[in-house]
């Protein structure tokens, strides 16, 4: 269902996701969101499967896995209001890396990557900012992540 509210975009003017979108490109891209709904324990996406769509979390709380050998599951992240997932698969065309499961009842705006497209085609400046904020999230992403190697590695070195 496609949405368009005064409360949605107020939303999302404050996640990262669309910090420094005018009114006029907001408004643009905002009847292109899609809003799914999941139960808590449903399943969003799975760690594999093609994805050509992102989310951007309005309510609930959502749990990253992924498998590790032998089927042990590894929590990698939680998720909540004003966070997003899925950007990956529309940055590289790879499968999910992740599982993504809801915890409890959980509303998310779909942004396919046909619909990245045409907000591209319709408003580039707006497109670019998009494309940054994506990449400083993948950024703070990639340094949480050196800092988890980097403590990991230094409990390993005391031991």
């Amino acid at each position: 269902m496609a949405v368009s509210s005064p409360d949605l975009k107020a939303f999302l003017l404050a996640t990262p996701f669309f910090g420094g979108l005018s009114d006029a490109s907001l408004d643009l891209l905002i009847p292109m969101l899609v809003e799914r709904r999941f139960d808590g324990g449903a399943t969003v996406v799975a760690e594999g499967e093609p994805g050509r769509s992102m989310f951007i979390v309005h309510s609930g709380k959502l749990v990253v896995s992924k498998l590790a050998g032998s089927r042990r599951t590894i929590r990698m992240a939680g998720l909540e209001p004003g966070d997003f997932f899925g950007e990956m698969t529309l940055l590289e065309m790879q499968n999910r890396s992740a599982t993504v499961v809801a915890e409890s009842p959980t509303v998310l705006y779909e942004l396919t990557a046909r619909t990245l497209y045409m907000y591209y085609k319709a408003d580039i400046y707006a497109y670019v900012l998009v494309m940054q904020n994506i990449n400083r999230e993948l950024c703070r992403r990639l340094r949480r992540a050196d800092n988890r190697i980097t403590e990991m590695q230094m409990l390993q070195a005391k031991q």
